[in-house]
């Protein structure tokens, strides 16, 4: 596995650091500027999803990952579904998107956004 594991968290893989960092570049105008959140709801055709979004900043009771130019912040909440984690981001023939594998996870929807635990 080629990531940064703090603590008992999430890894963010390398493939995944340099892809945040691209994109806060691009949105932020600076690649250390803003984060990636990942938001644990519940809903799709497994009973949880994950959600992405560029964040500005921690917020009470967030927990912030940094591996190389990559900030990453969880809510407390949503580290309980998703806690020993690897964030990776994958480009093939099928597209390009931000991946969890989540060892917590009985099962997943064909689209690897939802989940069951």
């Amino acid at each position: 596995m080629n990531a940064e594991t703090p603590t008992a968290g999430i890894a963010v893989t390398e493939s995944a650091a340099k892809r945040i960092g691209e994109i806060m570049a691009a949105e932020c105008g600076d690649p250390g500027a803003g984060r990636l959140r990942i938001v644990v709801t519940g809903g799709g055709c497994s009973g949880f999803q994950y959600h992405f979004k560029i964040d500005e900043g921690p917020e009470d009771g967030d927990i912030e990952y940094v591996q190389g130019p990559a900030k990453v912040v969880v809510d407390d909440i949503s580290l309980q579904y998703i806690a020993g984690s690897e964030l990776d981001f994958i480009q093939n023939l099928e597209g390009a998107y931000f991946s969890l594998n989540n060892p917590n996870a009985t099962s997943s929807c064909g689209c690897g956004t939802s989940f069951a635990i």
